[in-house]
C-alpha cells in the first residue's frame, strides 16, 4: 500500500459519519438537483440558479457571496491558516432561456436540459457541504466552496479566471465537479482556441455587379482549405468549422461573410502553430479573391477575431491530488480513468496549482441536448469519492 492510498484510506474510514449522510439524504439530493435544473441558467445569465445556491449555503451556515464574475463563494473555514481547497461547480448551461426546462420523472431516469451537466456537479457539491458539516468533518486547509459562471460555450471560462485570479490565487489545489460518473478524473486541461473569421466587401446585383467580390465564395475558400490540412494525431489535435454564414439574397452578391473555428489539442504548441496558419490562409484568400475582382471594384475586407481561449495544462504525475482520486476511485468499488477535457480545472492548472475534475456520481447521457438524462444508480458512490479526495487534500484536522 503507497503512502498516499493509506491516507486516503484513514480519510475514508474517518468520512464513515459523513457518508451514512449522504446515503441517508440521497432522495432530497435528487430533489434538489431537479430544482436546479429547471432554473435556466444560459451563459452569462446565471444570477437566478446562482441566488438559489447561496441561499441553500447561508442555511448550511457558510456566508456565501457573490462575486465580480457572479460565482458563488463559500468558505468553510480550517484549522490552521493555510491557503484553501477550491470545490466548483459550474452553474451555466449550452440552453436558451426560452427552452422548457421542466424536468420528467420515469421510475429510474430524469430527463431534462441540464439536468447532469451541470445540475449533478453543482447538487452534489451542496450535498457534499451539508454532509461536512453533519460529519462534523474539521480540516487543516479551508475549502471554498463555488460555484462558477461562464464554463460554457463562449463563456470562455469567465467564473475560473476570475476565482483564480482573486480569492483562490494562491489556492492549494482545485477539484471541479462536471456532470454525472465516478470513473473518469480529468488530469489534463484540454487547450481550445476558437475564431470568428469575416469577410466584407461591396455586395452588389448577382448580374449586374457580377466580378464584385463575393464575402461567401472567400470563406467558403478558406473552409475547404483548413478541412484539408493533415493535423498531429499525437499530441491529439482537432479543428472544426463549426459555423458559418451570410449573405442577403438569392440575387445578390453577399457582401459579408462570416465563419467561426473550434481548435483543440491537448499541445499548447500545436495551438499556436495552427493558430498562426490560419491567420496566413485567412490572408492568402483574402489576396487571391481581391486579385481576381472586376477590375475598379472595391477591395474585400478581413476581420479575424479570437472569440474564446482555453489555455490547457496537465497535473503532474506524482500530485497528491492525483493519487487521491485515483486511490478514492478503488475505494468505492470502481476503476479509474484517466481523461483530457475541457473544464473549470483547465485555469488553476494553466496556473500551475493542481486540479482535477470528476463526475459527481449516477450516469447519464445526451448532453448538451433537450434529452439530456440522468440515473441515480449508485449516484452516492461519486460523491463518496469526490468527498474523500476533496477531505484528503484539506487534510483532516
Amino acid at each position: 500500500m503507497s503512502a498516499s492510498t493509506g491516507a486516503v484510506r484513514r480519510v475514508y474510514d474517518a468520512l464513515l459519519p459523513a457518508r451514512r449522510h449522504l446515503l441517508a439524504r440521497d432522495a432530497q439530493t435528487i430533489d434538489r438537483q431537479v430544482s436546479l435544473a429547471e432554473i435556466a441558467a444560459p451563459s452569462g445569465h446565471e444570477a437566478t440558479r446562482a441566488g438559489a445556491v447561496q441561499r441553500h449555503l447561508r442555511r448550511l451556515g457558510l456566508p456565501a457571496t457573490i462575486d465580480a464574475a457572479g460565482n458563488v463563494i463559500a468558505e468553510r473555514r480550517g484549522s490552521a491558516d493555510e491557503p484553501p481547497v477550491v470545490v466548483c461547480a459550474h452553474l451555466d448551461t449550452v440552453f436558451n432561456e426560452d427552452l422548457s426546462h421542466h424536468v420528467t420523472r420515469t421510475s429510474d431516469r430524469l430527463i431534462g436540459p441540464g439536468i447532469g451537466d451541470n445540475a449533478r456537479g453543482i447538487t452534489g457539491m451542496l450535498a457534499i457541504a451539508e454532509a461536512l458539516d453533519a460529519g462534523q468533518v474539521r480540516t487543516r486547509h479551508p475549502i471554498l466552496f463555488v460555484a462558477t459562471t461562464g464554463e460554457e460555450g463562449c463563456g470562455n471560462l469567465r467564473g475560473a479566471r476570475h476565482l483564480f485570479a482573486s480569492v483562490a490565487a494562491e489556492a492549494h489545489a482545485a477539484i471541479a465537479l462536471d456532470g454525472a460518473g465516478d470513473e473518469r478524473i480529468v488530469t489534463h486541461a484540454l487547450g481550445i482556441r476558437r475564431f470568428r473569421i469575416s469577410y466584407a466587401g461591396p455586395g452588389g446585383h448577382s448580374w449586374a455587379s457580377y466580378g464584385t467580390v463575393n464575402a461567401i465564395h472567400a470563406a467558403a475558400a478558406l473552409t475547404a482549405r483548413v478541412a484539408e490540412w493533415p493535423l498531429a494525431g499525437a499530441p491529439r489535435t482537432v479543428l472544426t468549422v463549426s459555423r458559418i454564414g451570410g449573405g442577403s439574397a438569392i440575387n445578390a452578391i453577399p457582401s459579408e461573410a462570416w465563419m467561426e473555428i473550434d481548435l483543440r489539442s491537448t499541445s499548447s504548441a500545436e495551438i499556436d502553430r495552427l493558430d498562426a496558419e490560419i491567420r496566413v490562409a485567412a490572408g492568402q484568400v483574402l489576396a487571391a479573391h481581391n486579385r481576381q475582382r472586376r477590375h475598379g471594384s472595391a477591395l474585400l475586407q478581413l476581420s479575424l477575431e479570437v472569440i474564446g481561449d482555453r489555455p490547457g495544462g496537465a497535473l503532474a504525475g506524482n500530485a497528491f491530488l492525483g493519487q487521491a482520486a485515483f486511490d478514492a476511485t478503488r475505494l468505492v468499488g470502481r476503476t479509474p480513468e484517466s481523461a483530457v477535457a475541457s473544464t473549470d480545472a483547465n485555469i488553476p492548472l494553466h496556473l500551475g496549482i493542481p486540479a482535477i475534475a470528476v463526475g459527481a456520481g449516477g450516469r447519464g447521457g445526451d448532453v448538451h441536448t433537450s434529452r439530456e438524462w440522468f440515473e441515480n444508480r449508485d449516484g452516492v458512490l461519486g460523491l463518496v469519492r469526490a468527498m474523500t479526495v476533496l477531505v484528503a487534500t484539506a487534510e483532516l484536522a
